[in-house]
C-alpha cells in the first residue's frame, strides 16, 4: 500500500552522515527503495532507486534527513544542538519488526520502566506513574507531556544514585520524539533523548536514536552501548506487541491514567490523517 499524503509530506531521518561512504548505497522509506549518493566532493544526493530526480534532502544533527513529499515546515528545530558544551552521541541505527508509531509510543510510556529497564530507568516497589500534563500545541503542531517524574536507580550513564527524575516529552512530527530529563551534571538544564524513526514498512523501521548531554566525563563509546542496552530491552517488548501496527480505533486498547501521552498523540495522529503504520491500512 502506498503511504498518504500526509505520511509522505513529513521529514525522516534516514541515515548518520557519517555511515554515508563516497558512492552510493541503498536505502528504503515508507515502502519506497532509495539511492544515497556522496561524490568525492562530499555532497550527498538521494533519488527513488531507478529515477535520476534528486529528492529534498537536509543534514541536520548528524543524519540526512529526506522527504517524498512537501513538507509545510522544516526539520524540527532542536535548540539545544547550538550550545558548545553539548556532546552529540549519535547511537547507530536499530532495525525494528514493528509500525514506527508504535515505538514512538513506546518512548512516551513511562510504566514499563521497572519492568523492562530495571535498576535503571526503574525500580519495584517505585511503579507508580504520577500524574502529568499532556497537551497539543496548536501553535507548533506538537505533542508535549510536561510534569513527568519518575524514580530512576541510573537515570544516565554519569549518574552516581538513584534520584526522582523530571521529564518532558515533544513528540516533533509523527516519526520523530524527543526527551528533555534531569541532568545530573547541571541543575538548570536538560539531558536531551531523541528518538528519529524511519518507517521501512508499515510493520518495519529503523530507529536512529541520538543524545544531546551536558557529560564531559564519560566515553563517547560508554554513552552510545548505555543508550543501545536500554533500546534493545524495548525491542524485545515491541518485536511482540500485537497488533505489530498501531490501532487508533476507539476502545481497541484500553488506556489507563499513565497511557495520557499516547492518547494524546493518537489522537493527534487521527487529526493529521496518519494512516501508515496503523490497523486503518486494512480496513
Amino acid at each position: 500500500m502506498q503511504a498518504e499524503k500526509a505520511a509522505l509530506d513529513q521529514w525522516y531521518c534516514i541515515e548518520a552522515l557519517d555511515d554515508i561512504p563516497v558512492g552510493a548505497m541503498r536505502n528504503r522509506l515508507l515502502g519506497v527503495d532509495l539511492s544515497v549518493s556522496r561524490d568525492a566532493g562530499g555532497k550527498v544526493t538521494v533519488t527513488r532507486a531507478g529515477d535520476s530526480e534528486a529528492l529534498p534532502i537536509r543534514e541536520r544533527y548528524g543524519y540526512l534527513w529526506v522527504t517524498l513529499g512537501a513538507p509545510e515546515r522544516d526539520v524540527l528545530p532542536i535548540p539545544e544542538t547550538q550550545e558548545d558544551d553539548r556532546r552529540w552521541v549519535i547511537c547507530g541505527a536499530v532495525s525494528v519488526r514493528a509500525s514506527g508509531l508504535r515505538i514512538v509510543e513506546n518512548f512516551l510510556d513511562m510504566a514499563h520502566f521497572p519492568f523492562v529497564h530495571t535498576d535503571i530507568l526503574g525500580a519495584e516497589p517505585h511503579t507508580e506513574v504520577r500524574h502529568y500534563t499532556t497537551e497539543i500545541r496548536r501553535d507548533v503542531d506538537e505533542v508535549w507531556a510536561t510534569n513527568c517524574e519518575f524514580f530512576q536507580p541510573q537515570a544516565a550513564l554519569s549518574a552516581t544514585g538513584g534520584i526522582m527524575t523530571q521529564y518532558m516529552y515533544r513528540v516533533a512530527n509523527p516519526f520523530a520524539v524527543m526527551l528533555y530529563k534531569t541532568c545530573p551534571n547541571s541543575a538548570n538544564r536538560w539531558d536531551v533523548i531523541c528518538l528519529f524513526v524511519q518507517p521501512v514498512e508499515p510493520d518495519r523501521c529503523r530507529a536512529h536514536p541520538v543524545m544531546f548531554l551536558i557529560d564531559d566525563v564519560s566515553t563517547t563509546a560508554a554513552l552510545v552501548q548505555f543508550q543501545q542496552l536500554i533500546f534493545l530491552q524495548d525491542r524485545i517488548i515491541l518485536e511482540n506487541q500485537r497488533p505489530r501496527l498501531l490501532p487508533l480505533e476507539p476502545r481497541a486498547e484500553i488506556p489507563t491514567r499513565a497511557d495520557a501521552s499516547s492518547v494524546a498523540y493518537r489522537r493527534w495522529l487521527k487529526e493529521k490523517g496518519i494512516v501508515y503504520g496503523t490497523t486503518a491500512m486494512a480496513a
